[in-house]
């Protein structure tokens, strides 16, 4: 059975600077029954409470100053204070680290160590991948995959679909390379062309039924990092393609 379709919450991001209990009832509104924060030290007792209220699980949340941080446990707290256990690092490693092995094996040095930490907060540490992790090869391997074998078993991954195949990898197949580690998906579409926006999932070029059926255990994260129209109206589409092809058993394996 599928998990609830989340949102990052990064789509909505101007409108949760202006007014963030707007923003997640609007998001409530539209079906979705899970969210993932992108800024988990903002008011987390707050955020938690309102979450509640509106039925919303956060399904995790991007922590973005874990690696830069010399002391990241109020960030870990800040996460457990959300009601998740993933605690997911979007950012701060060099993309330069990407280009060797041994830069790839002090990312994983540097993970792997997180990791560590956030079990003393009862909270397991996932990467986030860009672009940048798919593009360069090691031997004919995607360095994302490279990294995914230095990683100790505690640490897990969100893969960001879109970024993967802007990068050249073959989604579907390399899910299934990657196989349980792989925990959350970030669920986008679009033109697979840099710099355009994004679409309504559905709408794009990628091969969403074929991804979905690869890892249908994992969580859904809708998000659009930019959007040519409506956002909430895209939100909306997106919720609703993927709720009719888990109605039609799409996610299970038939594209």
């Amino acid at each position: 059975m599928p998990k609830p379709i989340s949102v990052q919450l990064y789509s909505v991001r101007e409108h949760m600077a202006e007014d963030r209990e707007a923003t997640l009832r609007r998001i409530a509104g539209l079906g979705y029954e899970a969210v993932e924060p992108y800024s988990p030290a903002d008011d987390p007792k707050g955020f938690k409470a309102l979450a509640d209220e509106l039925g919303l699980t956060v399904s995790g949340a991007h922590a973005g100053g874990l690696v830069r941080d010399p002391e990241p446990g109020p960030t870990f707290e800040a996460v457990a204070t959300l009601g998740t256990q993933l605690a997911i690092v979007p950012a701060g490693i060099p993309e330069a680290e990407f280009t060797t092995r041994d830069g790839i094996a002090r990312a994983a040095d540097v993970l792997n160590g997180l990791a560590q930490q956030a079990e003393g907060y009862g909270l397991t540490l996932g990467y986030h991948n860009h672009w940048w992790e798919f593009e360069p090869k090691i031997d004919g391997v995607h360095a994302l995959e490279v990294l995914a074998e230095r990683l100790s078993p505690q640490v897990v991954l969100e893969i960001d679909t879109y970024w993967a195949a802007i990068a050249g990898a073959q989604v579907p197949e390399l899910l299934g390379r990657l196989g349980d580690r792989v925990v959350a998906l970030h669920v986008k579409d679009g033109p697979l062309v840099k710099g355009e926006p994004h679409t309504a999932v559905g709408a794009g070029v990628m091969p969403v039924p074929q991804i979905l059926a690869a890892r249908p255990e994992a969580w859904r994260v809708v998000e659009l990092d930019s959007c040519a129209g409506d956002v909430f109206e895209a939100l909306a589409a997106s919720h609703a393609y993927l709720t009719e092809l888990a109605g039609r058993g799409a996610e299970g394996g038939a594209a």
